[in-house]
């Protein structure tokens, strides 16, 4: 779960430091898909019990931010 955290940024930060703006749309694509396999993570998590239901659905919703926040910043820098 860290290293998807970890790639979520990190991939926004190298797409971002990338010559063109379809660079850094690939580069947010990757985080988005980082992402994802967090969402993904914690779903299995929580089926699994680990953490309180209080700290899942807050992680869940910031991921969930994340994501949204994501797909804003692709469709603006697509148009």
């Amino acid at each position: 779960m860290r290293r998807a955290a970890v790639s979520v940024a990190s991939n926004i930060a190298e797409g971002y430091g990338k010559s063109t703006k379809g660079e850094y749309v690939l580069y947010l694509g990757h985080a988005r898909g980082s992402n994802c396999e967090l969402e993904t993570q914690f779903i299995i998590s929580k089926e699994l019990g680990f953490g309180s239901e209080k700290l899942t659905e807050t992680v869940a919703g910031l991921s969930g931010e994340v994501s949204r926040i994501l797909a804003a910043i692709i469709n603006k820098l697509d148009k």
